[in-house]
């Protein structure tokens, strides 16, 4: 039934990658349509071909226009077109050398995803990388050794899955990632088998370009997915890369992304800084002959340097302004947090103010008040500054 310009149904799944429910209402409905690109009936078979019926969904999360529909039964193959035009074999190769160029793959292994019968790791190996192709199609793979071309049998479905060779430096999936059912799980599989910092080339029919020019012939059952340059973005950060640059190639058909394997964050200079902090710490307290050091600053940020230096035994109390806060302990460490008024009734010698971007108003009042008789220190971005 319809309902306006949208089918009224029901979706049977949910986005294939951000995994929300998708729409309630198809975008497009198209019926008859082939049941597959390369499913091509002849004489004897004719009379059982039957056109099938298109949905097209979008995610309502994510955006990505979609086919709530079963893959094609070849979706791990690459089918390419037997022979490539003199302008594609010229655009290839300069696009390979100028990718290879700036992100320095020269003479690195690149695992094509999805090779089909060679066609690029031939003009990989002309422009100087050592080429490695993945393709699901045993006939393919044996053609690509029968040119002489590194191939071998398989399909990413997961990140479990490894490929002979890995980690390659870098990796590159040419109109194929259209007809993944689960996108995701194959990039982040594509990802576990490159070195750190492995460089990718991603390549999709350019929905954005779809849509402008209302090509709606597009929609076939082979590709579950219609990126645009947002959506496609999205779908490889999610799954383990940067975005280097994403950009229209080939008359504008293709979408053409570069990617990098994400790196994992480097947080060791942060806990070099908390050694060094806590050094400085001890240092300012031995230096308070009498023992008798206070911290100004009940906030996140005080109760995690008191926690992660361990300076707790030596500190006396916590002043803090926040009445809700007083009377109360320090949470891990239990120290007592007390009213500034303490500071008359129990004197320190030495306060560590820890108040955020408050802490130079904070000194202030204490140096005004108390003159030299406290020593003062304040917690700094760049570490501990003595005043």
């Amino acid at each position: 039934m319809k309902k306006g310009n949208r089918f009224d149904e029901t979706p049977r799944q949910r986005c294939r990658v951000c995994r929300n429910a998708l729409s309630a209402g198809s975008l497009l409905r198209y019926r008859g349509m082939p049941v597959a690109a390369q499913s091509f009936p002849e004489a004897h078979t004719i009379g059982l071909d039957r056109g099938s019926d298109l949905s097209v969904f979008q995610c309502p999360v994510c955006g990505l226009v979609q086919l709530d529909a079963k893959p094609v039964p070849y979706h791990r193959e690459v089918i390419r077109a037997a022979a490539f035009s003199d302008e594609m074999r010229r655009f290839r190769r300069s696009q390979f050398k100028e990718w290879i160029g700036r992100y320095g793959l020269a003479e690195k292994s690149i695992l094509e995803v999805g090779c089909g019968r060679g066609e690029y790791l031939s003009l990989l190996n002309e422009c100087g990388v050592d080429a490695h192709g993945l393709e699901y199609s045993a006939a393919s793979v044996t053609i690509c050794k029968e040119l002489g071309l590194s191939a071998q049998r398989g399909y990413i479905g997961d990140a479990k899955k490894l490929v002979s060779g890995a980690p390659f430096d870098g990796f590159m999936t040419l109109n194929f990632l259209e007809h993944w059912p689960n996108p995701c799980a194959s990039l982040r599989g594509i990802a576990s088998n490159l070195s750190v910092g492995g460089v990718g080339l991603v390549e999709v029919p350019n929905f954005d370009m779809i849509l402008e020019k209302q090509l709606f012939s597009e929609f076939i059952s082979d590709h579950l997915l219609y990126f645009t340059r947002e959506t496609l973005s999205f779908t490889l950060q999610s799954s383990g890369f940067q975005v280097l640059e994403c950009t229209s190639v080939w008359h504008d058909y293709i979408l053409s992304a570069v990617v990098r394997k994400r790196p994992i964050t480097d947080l060791s200079a942060l806990d070099s800084r908390r050694s060094e902090l806590a050094d400085a710490l001890r240092a300012f307290i031995q230096s308070c002959l009498s023992g008798r050091v206070a911290i100004w600053g009940a906030g996140h940020q005080a109760l995690a340097v008191i926690a992660l230096t361990g300076i707790a035994p030596s500190v006396r109390y916590v002043v803090d302004s926040a009445p809700f806060k007083q009377g109360k302990f320090t949470p891990a460490t239990h120290l007592p947090i007390v009213p500034p008024s303490a500071l008359e009734s129990d004197p320190v010698d030495a306060i560590v103010v820890m108040a955020a971007s408050y802490s130079d108003e904070v000194a202030a009042i204490i140096r005004t008040r108390y003159g030299p008789e406290i020593s003062v220190a304040i917690l700094r971005d760049h570490g501990l500054e003595v005043w």
